[in-house]
């Protein structure tokens, strides 16, 4: 078992529903590695949901990091959205907490951001709720007391569900 497996321990398993631990930040650092390694992740929109301080800005610097991305990583909050261009994939990192009036959407250009290709992914997503499209995957990061993260990914595609798959591996 690798180390990036070790972290991973799978409590819930469904086809199209998948409940994780993260014991601590390393855990969160090892589904990111695995999850870049995914090639559906190139066209996938991740829609990430969690308290203030839940690891969802965590998950993403991780996940940026794991797939090539250099330099600061920084939280979209104030920005709404933090594009990130790589040369064979374009991210876009959302931040819809300050997100008010859906106006903003259409004037921001965010309809054709998802409509092209590339790794989409979006916190606080709510906040912008029936201007998104369907979630390839809806994860949900909960703290538990001792600071572990119970992770919950639902699948909302065929491209979610191959995303899921890939946490199978993990518990291998």
């Amino acid at each position: 078992m690798s180390a990036v497996d070790r972290h991973l321990p799978i409590v819930e398993s469904a086809p199209s529903r998948r409940v994780l631990l993260w014991p601590d930040e390393a855990a969160t650092a090892a589904f990111a590695t695995r999850w870049a390694q995914q090639a559906e992740l190139a066209n996938a929109f991740i829609a990430l949901h969690g308290d203030l301080g839940a690891g969802k800005t965590t998950l993403v610097r991780h996940l940026l990091q794991a797939l090539g991305v250099t330099g600061r990583i920084k939280s979209p909050t104030y920005a709404v959205v933090e594009p990130y261009e790589l040369p064979a994939l374009n991210i876009w990192h959302f931040d819809f907490y300050r997100f008010n009036d859906p106006e903003e959407w259409e004037e921001a250009g965010f309809r054709d951001i998802f409509a092209s290709p590339g790794l989409k992914l979006a916190e606080w997503p709510d906040k912008a709720a029936g201007m998104l499209p369907m979630a390839d995957v809806a994860l949900h990061l909960h703290t538990q007391p001792d600071t572990t993260r119970q992770v919950t990914l639902v699948a909302g595609t065929p491209r979610g569900e191959a995303l899921l798959r890939a946490c199978d591996g993990a518990a291998a």
